[in-house]
């Protein structure tokens, strides 16, 4: 491994959170935007994808965030392509529980057998013997649905009991689901829809903070209404800044347990988000984002 990818020369807005034995960066990287057209197939710049995936590690990013099913296989053979064998500091987390359909559809792969098979394959696209962080994608493409758990956690479990995952997630989970699972076995973090406009999870957000649990939210700046977007646009402007740093900076602001994975196939892209991720928001600032989702 070249010193480049062992020397970050960044210091990422944030700093860091630990998640079991992993302390990874606040600011981490999702490597969906790697795959192509509707996280379907190569990216039309293939050496543009590695370059993206190299400057992240060297500007200090620990936080990897992918799944099997993008592409399918084509960000975790990028990743494993760009960056193996892995320094020591970076944690890959990935996910299990939905495939790809040749509609590009997300149909739900819950059973013992899928998420056997798809940890394998994690495994051996990562080439890794053991994943950092398994996350169980639950609910489907419309959100999250209720319904136990129980067989599709207990199996990764199993998994992680034999030594292939080191930690366990939830994805697109509902609170019951949380709690469930919670009484089978420990998990280090969840990852569901929350943004400014999108704040059905406040109450989460903190009662995970107080367990030490990490909160990463994925789609930081989907579902704004024209209004909501004319505040947020407004506090952009007294900045300078666009709208996508603001809602950025306000994710790392709201609770210390939130971990960032804003994707991008670009590298220009990639260090902009960094940088507006470092805004410091101000009272008035956060007086008025605090009208959008409430």
């Amino acid at each position: 491994m070249s010193t480049s990818l062992n020397t970050p020369t960044t210091s990422l807005p944030g700093g860091t959170w630990t998640m079991g034995d992993l302390t990874v960066t606040r600011f981490g990287y999702g490597a969906m935007q790697l795959a192509g057209p509707g996280v379907t197939g190569p990216p039309a710049d293939h050496d543009g994808a590695l370059a993206v995936l190299r400057e992240a590690v060297r500007l200090g990013i620990t936080h990897i965030d992918t799944a099997d099913a993008y592409g399918p296989h084509v960000t975790n053979l990028l990743i494993r392509e760009a960056l193996h064998p892995y320094p020591d500091s970076l944690h890959i987390a990935t996910k299990v529980g939905a495939v790809r359909d040749e509609q590009g559809g997300w149909p739900p792969a819950r059973e013992p057998d899928d998420l056997r098979r798809a940890v394998h394959d994690n495994l051996e696209n990562l080439g890794v013997e053991t994943l950092d962080l398994v996350d169980l994608r639950l609910g489907d493409a419309t959100g999250p649905r209720p319904g136990s758990l129980a067989e599709a956690y207990g199996t990764l479990v199993e998994l992680q009991q034999q030594g292939l995952i080191r930690h366990l997630g939830l994805s697109n989970a509902t609170a019951d689901q949380i709690a469930e699972a919670q009484a089978i076995a420990p998990f280090v973090c969840v990852q569901n829809l929350y943004n400014l406009a999108h704040r059905q999870d406040d109450d989460l957000v903190d009662r995970l903070a107080e367990q030490g649990i990490a909160y990463v939210p994925y789609f930081p700046l989907g579902g704004f209404s024209p209004l909501q977007s004319s505040t947020l646009s407004a506090v952009a402007a007294r900045h300078g800044v666009r709208p996508m740093s603001v809602a950025l900076a306000w994710l790392l602001q709201r609770s210390p347990n939130i971990l960032l994975i804003p994707g991008t196939s670009s590298v220009a892209h990639l260090r902009e988000n960094i940088a507006g991720a470092g805004l410091t928001l101000s009272g008035e600032d956060l007086a008025a984002l605090d009208t959008i989702g409430r």
